[in-house]
């Protein structure tokens, strides 16, 4: 599966869909995510904890050592498909209106062939697979 900056945050702060998350992942026999959901991820949990960034950047760093969560390349490939993810599912353009942020998970969970995990209902009105 491939593990959107929403399902990291609300896994590491405790938000309420975190158990649920943590399960989903569990089960799943590889995670990935990418260095630009954990930037969106760091950014987030720094403003909601008011921690330093170099900080949130350690506990992200041992969540995805403690899970076994593999950090995969930004590929030109994947740059190619959150393009199209955009042209497709984008803001403005889609009721989804997936962000940058958003059609890059879109993309690496489509360049993987995993499903997504992600919190909210902007994912669900494209046809990704979700976990």
């Amino acid at each position: 599966m491939f593990i959107d900056a929403s399902a990291l945050v609300a896994m590491i702060v405790g938000e309420p869909e975190a158990e649920e998350f943590s399960f989903r992942a569990r089960q799943a026999a590889v995670r990935y995510t990418s260095p630009l959901a954990t930037y969106e991820a760091a950014l987030a949990i720094s403003r909601i904890r008011r921690a330093p960034l170099a900080e949130t950047q350690g506990v992200l760093d041992r969540f995805a050592a403690r899970t076994s969560i593999q950090i995969v390349s930004i590929t030109p490939e994947i740059g190619r498909l959150a393009i199209e993810t955009f042209a497709r599912f984008g803001r403005g353009k889609h009721p989804a209106r997936l962000n940058m942020g958003d059609c890059f998970a879109y993309a690496c969970a489509r360049d993987l062939d995993v499903p997504l995990l992600c919190e909210g209902d902007d994912f669900a009105q494209t046809d990704i697979r979700l976990a």
